[in-house]
């Protein structure tokens, strides 16, 4: 069944002189790839990824090029037009994302960036963009286990820490204090869950909890010593900064971390830095 919206694997069932059709099945039969955007190559029988979407003529067609988002996703774009319609953002693709003035939490200014959820519109079956996220969010049970990796979207500041969209699908709550470095809206990273409550409300942490969130910095800090030729200029003495700035871990963590490797004798920890005990 074929996506709108999303990259599908199709098969190139047919070829002419401005480009090749892909199967697009008996809801949507043949869906041209333009030739500009056909891969060199390419032959009768070949499956393919492609992006599907409506061009500026409201007609179906494929591209190979990728856009910045994809249904269901979250992504910052820069509007590029403000209109009696709606705003129009730039996302990757020719043909502008449309978010309606009633998608808009706060009309939205040509030059500006706004972070927007995308979504197939049912009645009109196009592609749009919102701003109003609790329509899209948390439809379903937070199944999560403790420490499972997930992938976030920071979508707002509040006085506890951060909001963030978890897997594009649930809302969850990064606290200031498992926060090390600089956030900020739209930004994408990895994250673990720290706990899932009885409400459903999702608790997330950067890190992974526990023992494995030492046993994985141990062997990166192993890594980059080897990388570095054996030594590094940091301690349990360096500022929280320049831990973070190389390890994007806390203080904390840091030396509970180099104080295990010292008692292995992986490492030998100095006044100018650590040293790989090889």
């Amino acid at each position: 069944m074929i996506k709108i919206g999303q990259v599908n694997t199709l098969t190139v069932v047919k070829e002419v002189d401005f480009g090749v059709f892909v199967d697009g099945g008996k809801e949507y039969g043949n869906i041209l790839l333009p030739k500009r955007y056909v891969p060199k190559g390419t032959l009768l029988g070949d499956e393919i990824s492609v992006f599907i979407y409506f061009d500026s003529e409201d007609d179906i067609i494929a591209t190979t090029e990728k856009p910045l988002a994809e249904v269901g996703q979250f992504a910052k774009l820069n509007c590029v037009n403000a209109t009696k319609v709606g705003a129009f953002l730039n996302w990757g693709l020719p043909k502008d994302l449309l978010v309606p003035f009633s998608e808009q939490r706060s009309r939205m200014q040509e030059g500006n960036s706004y972070l927007v959820y995308l979504y197939l519109d049912n009645a009109s079956g196009r592609i749009v963009g919102s701003t109003k996220f609790n329509k899209f969010l948390d439809k379903t049970p937070a199944r999560y286990e403790k420490g499972e990796q997930v992938h976030i979207t920071v979508v707002e500041e509040t006085e506890l820490g951060y909001k963030c969209a978890v897997n594009d699908m649930h809302w969850g709550l990064l606290f200031k204090t498992e926060v090390f470095g600089k956030l900020f809206i739209g930004k994408s990273l990895k994250a673990y869950i720290k706990q899932v409550r009885e409400d459903g409300k999702i608790d997330l942490a950067l890190q992974k909890l526990g023992k494995g969130k030492v046993d994985d910095l141990s062997e990166k800090v192993i890594r980059t010593l080897k990388m570095k030729g054996g030594f590094l200029p940091v301690s349990d003495k360096s500022s929280p900064a320049q831990i973070f700035e190389l390890f994007r871990t806390s203080k904390a963590t840091f030396k509970k971390t180099i104080g295990g490797l010292y008692k292995e004798r992986r490492i030998r920890i100095e006044k100018d830095g650590i040293y790989l005990i090889k």
